[in-house]
């Protein structure tokens, strides 16, 4: 009997120092660096469980040993815990790493830039060819109610999702901007200020001309003058739904529509793009200027005068160079 026991306990001691090498075993590879040769992108579906994960991760090259991996994990008590989405492991990485990786949830983001004067069609545009994203979109938004910058969104994120962080966006920025405008500006509205912007926008691409361009509109608002600026007018023909694709005609100047700021005196009814914030801040805190006109350059800028005199001048400088140019 106790010689039957002996055998007992020393099969069962020999069966906890063979478990016990395993576990050390699956620890040890766990700790060790990975076969991963350079950074890599995973994507982990939505309802993979732990054989699944582990698959994909070895289809990847992160992990060399499936089944090691899923011990490991099981002995860390993970296996609840992983969750789906998109992930970069660095080259290397340790099958624990790997672990905490899929654990964590912080998916690869993408950058979506929207740049400053796309209309609210030409933004969707971009967003229905983004095949990183899904879903439909809801109607078109008005003209300046989505901020142009640089979005982040996780692979397989709504396309929805990114108009809604937009329009968040340029509320946000409207309401906190609006209360630092200047005093005695000739209107009355947040809206109208994004109206402003709007066409300051697309009037000049120079950062350092927005207050100046913005100061010449005011001028003009003040005066009761028209604005007769052609991107008004632009509009008026698209709509913002392609681009003009032509220069102006004296033909399109006399287009009937509440657009067409050579025709309608002050502010048109609503925006002609989404304008950025720097062209906001310039419609609400305009520079102090006596300039009423403005005319291309010839540089991308603009040459800005104070009498019609001064700016028959600068339109004559501006055929000129057109001339030129042409020649060549």
């Amino acid at each position: 009997m106790l010689r039957w026991l002996g055998r007992l306990f020393g099969v069962l001691f020999a069966l906890i120092l063979l478990v016990g090498a395993a576990v050390a075993f699956v620890f040890w590879h766990f700790d060790r660096p990975g076969p991963l040769q350079s950074e890599t992108i995973v994507e982990i579906p939505r309802g993979a469980g732990l054989s699944a994960v582990a698959d994909r991760l070895a289809e990847a090259g992160v992990i060399d040993q499936p089944y090691l991996f899923m011990a490991g994990v099981m002995l860390n008590g993970a296996q609840g815990s992983l969750r789906f989405g998109e992930y970069a492991f660095p080259a290397s990485v340790t099958g624990f790493e790997a672990m905490e990786i899929v654990q964590s949830g912080r998916s690869v983001t993408y950058p979506f830039t929207v740049a400053e004067g796309l209309t609210s069609q030409q933004i969707f545009a971009l967003l229905i060819a983004d095949e990183r994203l899904t879903g439909e979109l809801d109607a078109v938004p008005a003209e300046g109610t989505l901020l142009p910058e640089t979005y982040s969104f996780v692979r397989n994120a709504t396309r929805q999702s990114l108009v809604d962080q937009m329009s968040a966006a340029m509320d946000a920025t409207i309401e906190e901007l609006w209360r630092a405008r200047a005093e005695g500006l000739p209107f009355d509205t947040p809206e109208e200020a994004i109206v402003l912007a709007s066409i300051i926008e697309k009037e000049t691409g120079v950062a350092e001309e927005r207050g100046e361009v913005a100061g010449v509109f005011v001028n003009r608002l003040e005066r009761g003058m028209r604005l007769q600026t052609d991107p008004t007018v632009i509009y008026a023909i698209t709509l913002g739904r392609v681009p003009l694709g032509r220069a102006l005609t004296r033909a399109d100047l006399e287009v009937d529509s509440p657009y067409n700021t050579y025709q309608v005196a002050g502010l048109p009814p609503g925006p002609i793009a989404n304008p950025g914030r720097a062209s906001i801040e310039a419609a609400l805190n305009p520079t102090e200027t006596e300039y009423l006109y403005f005319v291309a350059d010839g540089t991308g800028g603009h040459a800005f005068a104070r009498t019609l005199d001064e700016h028959n001048a600068n339109v004559a400088e501006w055929r000129r160079i057109q001339q030129s140019q042409g020649d060549n």
